[in-house]
């Protein structure tokens, strides 16, 4: 299950937004798998990071049309998860960002 678990979570963003995120709301935000929903992502995040989580939101982020020169393509599309936890608690590997 665990293994599973990594899979849902492919890594973390950090950015300036998702640090305010953090401090004012105790949110974090993390890349996720496209088919995850929110309910696997929940139960992701409190087994990985050992926290109960409140509230998830996800987004699904449209791919991008990128240029070299004159050759055009296009990025993937992938999924966002803002997860708030609990007040009090936070995510040990965040605290050093």
């Amino acid at each position: 299950m665990k293994a599973e678990f990594r899979n849902v979570i492919k890594q973390n963003i950090v950015t300036e937004r998702t640090a305010l995120h953090r401090q004012l709301n105790n949110e974090y935000v993390f890349e996720v798998d496209k088919a995850a929903n929110k309910l696997t992502i929940k139960a992701a995040v409190e087994d990985l990071f050992k926290v109960k989580v409140t509230d998830v939101r996800t987004i699904v982020m449209p791919g991008k049309i990128r240029r070299m020169g004159r050759n055009e393509g296009k990025t993937s599309t992938w999924k966002k998860a803002i997860v708030r936890v609990e007040k009090g608690e936070s995510i040990t590997m965040f605290d050093n960002l």
